[in-house]
């Protein structure tokens, strides 16, 4: 039976280049990373959604939408060019749903293994964090679904790869991905089905380095990368040295979404997901995924505590 190869490429510490790494030289018109944000949307005051807000539900400043976020992953959030402001898709998403409630917007930086407990303890009144609906988390949270759980295969840009879209397409390829994470387990089962049909296998490649990850892809010595869209498609456009050419949803074969996160039973997710529903019937929603180049992850409708990925 053929059998995958699985190759560990040790890498230097730190966080350097690569298709996470924070990259402070953009090309022009791509992103915007200054502390004003003179670009960003706004949002019309939603009546029908502040009037779901609970009356017994107590924000942490009166006016003020507190919202606790992990700035370290562009396009979705990170430090603007003041190592201070919190910028990007996730900060935007608050400041919109901050108008539409008749609110301010406050961003409190948090570790990502800190948000549960800040936001059980009240610190924050919500987390947008690119944080997935779980039934394991369900138990513990309320969600309002704002943006689709995607991952990206991306290639190099002059790469003879046009399109990864179904198992049978990732057969012989070497692939980089990171070990434990969803893109891992989805690419194994794609891979035992292959190799079950009598498929050539993949090649997983592990990286401990993103500058490494990126010059094997820019070398030639892997074929393609799989992971979480977003931060693919921040580097592209950035970068212009690679292109999407597949998404598979992070639940596959199930379907996984990205909420905007509340104290169970706190009453406001509704607000949230009304208020979500009524940016993307204005237009807002669609311009502000585009604003940071995310327009592949849009949902049709915000669901409040739909279907989660299932306990392990």
């Amino acid at each position: 039976m053929l059998v995958s190869r699985r190759v560990l490429i040790a890498g230097l510490a730190g966080t350097g280049f690569g298709l996470c790494g924070f990259v402070p030289a953009a090309r022009a018109g791509v992103v915007d990373l200054s502390p004003e944000q003179p670009g960003r949307l706004h949002a019309s005051r939603n009546d029908a959604a502040i009037a779901l807000v609970p009356t017994t539900f107590d924000f942490v400043t009166p006016g003020t939408l507190t919202v606790g976020n992990a700035p370290s992953n562009p396009p979705l959030s990170t430090y603007a060019t003041d190592a201070e402001t919190v910028v990007g898709n996730e900060p935007d998403i608050a400041w919109l749903l901050a108008e539409s409630l008749g609110l301010k917007a406050r961003i409190v930086p948090t570790a990502w293994a800190d948000w549960p407990l800040g936001l059980q303890s009240g610190k924050f009144d919500a987390v947008i964090s690119n944080v997935t609906v779980t039934e394991e988390r369900k138990a513990k949270f309320d969600f309002s679904t704002y943006r689709r759980d995607d991952l990206g295969f991306y290639v190099a840009i002059d790469s003879r790869i046009t399109s990864i879209r179904e198992p049978k397409d990732v057969a012989g390829l070497r692939i980089i991905v990171s070990s434990g994470t969803n893109q891992e387990k989805v690419l194994l089962e794609w891979d035992r089905q292959n190799v079950a049909a009598g498929l050539k296998p993949v090649e997983f490649q592990y990286y401990q380095d993103e500058t490494l990850k990126a010059l094997a892809i820019a070398s030639g010595r892997a074929d393609a990368t799989l992971g979480p869209n977003a931060s693919a498609a921040y580097h592209a456009a950035l970068k212009g040295d690679t292109r999407l050419v597949g998404i598979v949803n992070g639940g596959w074969p199930l379907f996984a979404e990205i909420a905007v996160t509340t104290r169970k039973g706190s009453g406001i997710a509704d607000a949230f997901t009304a208020a979500i529903n009524g940016l993307i019937a204005s237009g807002v929603y669609a311009r502000q995924l585009e604003r940071w180049n995310l327009q592949a992850e849009a949902i049709e409708v915000s669901r409040t505590n739909p279907p989660g990925l299932p306990k392990a």
